[in-house]
């Protein structure tokens, strides 16, 4: 069973669906917050100096970084945990929570542009990037993380 497992990871099937689901989970979670950064900007009346926070080249190149970086450990994770899947679920909880740590900063350090609602929207971005990367990888994993799960 183990062999069958290590010859999967071998010949790249396990490392191929990876990649494909990795790939649809960071264009998914670009266009979500590209979408929630349009409608905070049409809604929310942010004014002009909160939109350099929320430009498009910090939103996406901050999302396709984090999406990436829940890819490698989930395929981390998926080669050397024997719960892959609970134990992905755990970290990515702990990073999400982490990740407020920076918005919260910038209204502790009166960053110019930093209000409420900006750091708000920022904060949401990072959970519709956690709700996709987390669903998708977990949802679509490779068939043996799927059986190990139990």
């Amino acid at each position: 069973m183990q062999s069958e497992a290590l010859d999967r990871t071998t010949n790249g099937r396990i490392g191929l669906r990876l990649l494909w689901v990795g790939l649809l989970a960071i264009i998914a979670s670009v266009a979500a917050n590209v979408l929630v950064r349009l409608l905070a900007v049409a809604t929310l009346n942010l004014s002009p100096d909160s939109l350099e926070l929320l430009d498009y080249g910090g939103v996406i190149g901050l999302t396709v970084l984090g999406v990436l970086g829940a890819v490698i450990v989930f395929a981390l994770l998926e080669r050397f945990a024997k719960r892959p899947i609970l134990m992905f679920k755990r970290i990515a909880a702990v990073a999400l929570v982490l990740s407020f740590v920076p918005d919260v900063l910038l209204l502790v350090a009166s960053v110019p542009g930093a209000t409420a609602v900006s750091v708000g929207v920022l904060m949401s971005m990072h959970v519709v990037a956690w709700a996709i990367s987390v669903g998708l990888l977990t949802r679509f994993a490779p068939p043996d993380v799927q059986r190990r799960r139990k």
